[in-house]
């Protein structure tokens, strides 16, 4: 099982995209600081979690603003959790296109994840809490 998409071209002669170069390869790399490297980490477990919360309920992934194009990029559970794990091996984000005609209903922002899973943690540890001082 791959954890990104396959390239349909790869290793056919006829790869349309073979000719193509990536100038960004030119660019010397600056590798992921330690603190980068561990924010990318932490996202990836973030959004484990938010998978496991929110695509029970029909979300589908995420949607980013893009800071280069400032439009929303649509991005499904698998196709972001890849990202992030090429960006934590190349030190360099994948080139990105907008998702075809995305549903935008089924996809959320960081921001509304990261308060949903908080909202379902506070809610899980509500009676914990109480439970906890009356032993005191």
């Amino acid at each position: 099982m791959h954890d990104e998409p396959i390239d349909p071209f790869n290793g056919d002669p006829a790869d349309p995209a073979a000719g193509l170069h990536d100038p960004r390869e030119d660019d010397a790399l600056d590798p992921l600081t330690d603190v980068e490297r561990q924010d990318v980490l932490e996202d990836l477990a973030d959004l484990e979690i938010y998978q496991a919360l929110l695509a029970p309920i029909g979300v589908r992934g995420l949607v980013i603003e893009c800071e280069d194009c400032r439009e929303p990029h649509y991005f499904d559970w698998d196709l972001l959790r890849g990202n992030l794990r090429h960006l934590l091996s190349s030190g360099r984000p994948r080139v990105h296109e907008p998702a075809y005609d995305p549903d935008p209903d089924h996809y959320v922002t960081w921001d509304y994840a990261r308060g949903y899973a908080d909202g379902v943690h506070d809610t899980l540890t509500e009676g914990t809490e109480e439970d906890d001082s009356s032993d005191a």
